[in-house]
């Protein structure tokens, strides 16, 4: 079988560019859309040609580091072992407000952030197998109380502005909570079943830790040099400006990073479910090696281009999803609220995690790939089983947690040392925590992404995996299909009631 044949569906499935040529069949409709035998013949026979896509933002995306590094590499020189080295003080003389300091002051509590995010990620992934629910529960509990916490040691170190944001953040994470509280029961239900696909492909944990060294390779240079700029002469205001766009950067990378996981394990995740077990004999050879390399060629682009928005775009998702189920009778702003959803609706159809499964197994660019997925979800109903589900949101959970624990332990040694720079070290090294921490937890949103979009495709192979899961996957999304209907149903009648003569009178 040759790279071409990789990932590709059978040709009464796909057309000749790989994507699908039809709407899929209904999950509803299982029982007639295809036999054992029909299943087992559906292998990687057609032709999909990989060309390079997204070209451009990946010369975005690589132009960004280099310019980024040297960046962080004079930064954080001008300041090692002696004041100014490079003599950058003199373009800085009118805006000079704070007593200068080394790079070697601050770098020691970006390494205590760096190998405290480190440990919770490899302890992520040691406990993947036997108590990773149990640490996803615990995180959508005690993340409430982490911020609330957080925010009252700002307000007693006299920090108003992080103090205010720590409030809020708990406030805002408190009723998302509430909100999803009945969900939560599903939510963890398939984050076990997408525990269980992952434990089975230990090769994919082994990619995880593969690239959580990358990405200690570069945080080591990029703490160098934001230390560098913790240690400047300048003012505040100056110096968080700076911070915000190392932390972008660094951001960008490390979405890049946990997409190029992404790629690789949704991959691994569809070949399983189309051949019925990681051992059978139809898998093609060295499945792994042919993913990385896909992931960081030809489809490096799109994940490039992906990287940028999808987070954060998902992120306002959950949020107003949240706020919107509670706000009840309150028109004016439920209206307003209305409108947000809406419009972050049509980006979704854009930029969503669930295009990385189209690029892992058609090579499509990242914008076909997000439409494409989600006008399958919208054709087959699994959109309603998707918007009951939170488990990314309980995922990303997980993750703050984690980067607050890392940020914490480096802000407390930096009040000791340095009282002034507690928030500036604090909220990037959280920032480095929740990076790391993502790269191990990013294998199990994998697995549910991949899940979702082989049971929207073809639920037989979600029946032949798990049949106990497919059932209680398909009774769900019943019950939603149902619950919308009802919905949509009393939004009619009491736009038609308000609409009658009598009540116009």
């Amino acid at each position: 079988m040759n790279d071409s044949q990789f990932y590709s569906l059978s040709s009464s499935s796909c057309d000749g560019s790989g994507s699908p040529s039809g709407a899929a069949p209904a999950p509803n409709m299982v029982g007639s859309s295809a036999s054992g035998d029909d299943i087992r013949s559906r292998q990687l026979t057609s032709q999909v040609s990989r060309h390079w896509r997204d070209v451009f933002w990946m010369g975005v995306f690589m132009l960004h580091l280099v310019l980024i590094g040297v960046a962080l590499a004079v930064l954080g020189f001008n300041r090692f072992r002696e004041k100014d080295r490079l003599k950058i003080d003199r373009f800085t003389k009118m805006i000079l407000e704070n007593q200068p300091g080394l790079t070697e002051d601050f770098w020691p509590f970006y390494t205590v952030a760096g190998a405290v995010g480190t440990v919770l990620a490899w302890a992520w992934l040691v406990l993947l197998g036997s108590s990773a629910s149990n640490m996803m529960k615990l995180s959508v509990h005690i993340l409430t109380t982490y911020l609330a916490v957080i925010s009252v040691l700002c307000f007693w170190q006299k920090q108003f502005f992080w103090g205010v944001a720590f409030a809020v953040g708990a406030a805002l994470q408190f009723l998302y909570v509430i909100s999803i509280i009945d969900r939560l029961p599903f939510t963890m239900l398939v984050l076990q079943r997408s525990v269980k696909m992952v434990c089975s492909l230990p090769e994919v944990i082994g990619v995880s830790c593969a690239f959580m060294l990358v990405m200690l390779s570069w945080l080591v240079l990029w703490s160098f040099g934001v230390a560098g700029v913790v240690a400047l002469s300048i003012g505040d205001g100056g110096r968080w400006w700076l911070l915000v766009v190392f932390c972008v950067s660094l951001f960008w990378t490390g979405a890049v990073l946990c997409n190029i996981i992404h790629v690789i394990v949704s991959g691994m995740v569809f070949l399983v479910l189309i051949h019925g077990d990681r051992q059978a004999t139809s898998m093609p050879p060295k499945p792994l090696k042919k993913s990385l390399r896909y992931a960081v060629t030809t489809s490096f682009g799109s994940i490039c281009y992906g990287s940028l928005f999808t987070a954060a775009i998902r992120t306002l998702r959950w949020k107003i999803r949240g706020v919107r189920s509670k706000i009840g009778k309150n028109e004016c702003l439920l209206c307003c609220v209305d409108f947000l959803f809406h419009l972050v609706e049509t980006l979704v159809r854009f930029f969503n995690k669930y295009a990385y499964v189209q690029i892992a197994v058609y090579g499509k660019n990242f914008n076909r790939s997000a439409r494409d997925a989600w006008e399958l979800f919208q054709s087959t109903g699994v959109e309603a089983l998707i918007a009951y589900d939170c488990s990314g949101a309980v995922i990303f959970m997980g993750t703050v947690v984690s980067g607050l624990v890392a940020g914490t332990c480096a802000g407390i040694w930096t009040r000791i040392k340095h009282p002034d720079r507690v928030m500036m070290v604090g909220s990037t090294s959280m920032l480095m925590g929740m990076i790391l921490v993502g790269l191990a937890t990013v294998v199990v949103e994998s697995a549910v992404t991949s899940i979702y979009i082989c049971y929207a495709e073809d639920p037989v192979l979600i029946q032949r995996w798990d049949a106990e899961f497919f059932n209680k996957m398909s009774e769900m999304l019943h019950q939603r299909l149902q619950h919308r209907s009802s919905r949509a149903t009393q939004v009619f009648t009491s736009r038609f009631d308000s609409q009658t003569p009598e009540n116009a009178v």
